[in-house]
């Protein structure tokens, strides 16, 4: 089990080994879901504004990506 001590303004430090696990870089955002006793951090998801193509995934393939990568 990893563990983190909490600061007297409510801040931790994410060891290590959690950060790998989850391919966290300085400016990632974090989601947490509440399940009763349990908090369950995962790498949230960058925003639709980052990527204003993630909503149409059928323009999602090998080929778009060549075409369309460097604009």
């Amino acid at each position: 089990m990893i563990i983190s001590k909490l600061t007297s303004k409510a801040q931790t430090t994410i060891p290590q080994p959690v950060r790998a696990a989850l391919g966290l870089r300085e400016g990632d955002a974090l989601a947490y879901q509440i399940d009763g006793a349990r908090v369950v951090i995962t790498k949230a998801a960058p925003p639709i504004a980052d990527n204003p193509f993630a909503l149409f995934d059928e323009w999602d393939s090998v080929a778009d990506r060549k075409a369309y990568g460097d604009l």
